[in-house]
């Protein structure tokens, strides 16, 4: 049994009950009962493993940052409800230590020749680019078999994620190690998932929350009466994020070419390594040598690893715009991106590259 918390609220209290029944449901249906039994098992023990935060904070015998920490995160969490009209009610009042670094592993996968991501669909969250799983371990068993079909693969360690609302979210120990303000962006990320989710659209989705995060951020920041944040740091991830979609761009021209393997997969390798020499030049012309993507860049290099930039980026700019039409109404701005949910995937995609073509161009 999960261990009752009394002011979870009688949503989550009703889902608790009702979760072992469903989950018996969907298995019926499922070809890898393991992989669902190890989504419904690691759930579970994070459920178990909430607490409020509020008895954290009051608690003497812990940690004191962490209670100045959660403190600071309760601030942003009535913000995020009362001036960014995202959802309230309990997510994010909640504590859980999951005592590891990362609460899921995605796996990303390609064909090798292809930035269309292998899909996997769920009854409530529908289809997304990736699967998720609850120890490294599994993640890295998974990717090795989609490697021996010829797949290129990625794993990325996530630090949060949404339930959508059928549970109340905790704020997580994996979500601790940053700042109060990346924390905050965090907060509101996973919020915009409850206050506006598309089945089968993980670039909306993504694309979407990322707006709330950023925007919201820049009104947070005002709120406290800080500067807009002008630091290098955004300067530089925007930079390389444009480098590494227009290595995506050129990927897909390349793909579409009636080629040979042989002749494919030099061509690819040796964009590869184009974005690994446009990437030092920018690192060493205009960053004055930072090295904060090093890393990553001297990785090996797939299709698979380039998937949650399009995923996370793409639509930013359009609702943007979108926002902007909007006058910055929060209230207007969400019935705007249902409305936007709501058409054909064909039409929504139509939608948001014109809304993406008149940011660029500074409004119609």
């Amino acid at each position: 049994m999960i261990r009752p918390l009394p002011s979870l609220g009688l949503l989550d209290r009703v889902l608790r009950v009702l979760f072992p029944g469903a989950l018996f449901l969907l298995l019926q249906g499922c070809s890898s009962v393991s992989y669902y039994g190890q989504l419904a098992n690691g759930q579970l023990q994070l459920l178990r493993a909430r607490e409020p935060v509020s008895e954290v904070i009051a608690d003497p015998t812990r940690d004191p940052k962490l209670r100045a920490h959660l403190a600071q995160s309760q601030k942003a969490r009535t913000f995020a409800s009362q001036r960014l009209h995202l959802p309230d009610n309990l997510s994010y009042r909640l504590y859980a230590d999951i005592g590891r670094p990362f609460v899921v592993w995605n796996v990303f996968a390609t064909p090798e020749f292809s930035l269309s991501p292998q899909n996997h669909c769920f009854p409530i969250a529908g289809c997304v680019a990736y699967r998720g799983y609850y120890t490294q371990s599994a993640a890295r068993g998974e990717a090795a078999l989609l490697r021996v079909q010829g797949m290129d693969v990625s794993i990325g360690g996530v630090e949060a994620y949404s339930t959508l609302g059928w549970f109340n979210d905790p704020i997580i120990s994996s979500m601790m190690g940053w700042g109060d303000e990346r924390l905050a962006t965090l907060i509101f990320h996973e919020l915009a998932h409850q206050r506006v989710y598309v089945k089968d659209d993980t670039e909306f989705n993504e694309s979407f929350a990322t707006f709330v995060e950023q925007e919201g951020t820049r009104q947070w920041r005002a709120y406290r009466g800080l500067p807009p944040d002008t630091g290098h740091q955004a300067q530089q991830r925007d930079q390389f994020i444009e480098l590494v979609l227009a290595t995506r761009s050129r990927l897909e021209q390349l793909y579409a070419q009636p080629l040979a393997v042989g002749e494919m997969r030099q061509r690819k390798a040796e964009e590869f390594e184009r974005l690994r020499s446009e990437y030092r030049a920018l690192r060493d012309s205009q960053w004055a040598g930072d090295k904060r993507y090093d890393a990553w860049i001297n990785a090996p290099l797939n299709n698979a690893r380039l998937l949650p930039f399009g995923l996370y980026d793409q639509w930013v700019p359009a609702f943007a715009e979108l926002f902007r039409q909007q006058n910055g109404d929060w209230v207007a701005f969400y019935a705007a991106v249902e409305k936007l949910g709501g058409m054909a995937v064909e039409e929504r995609k139509v939608a948001l590259k014109a809304l993406a073509g008149a940011d660029k161009s500074g409004g119609l």
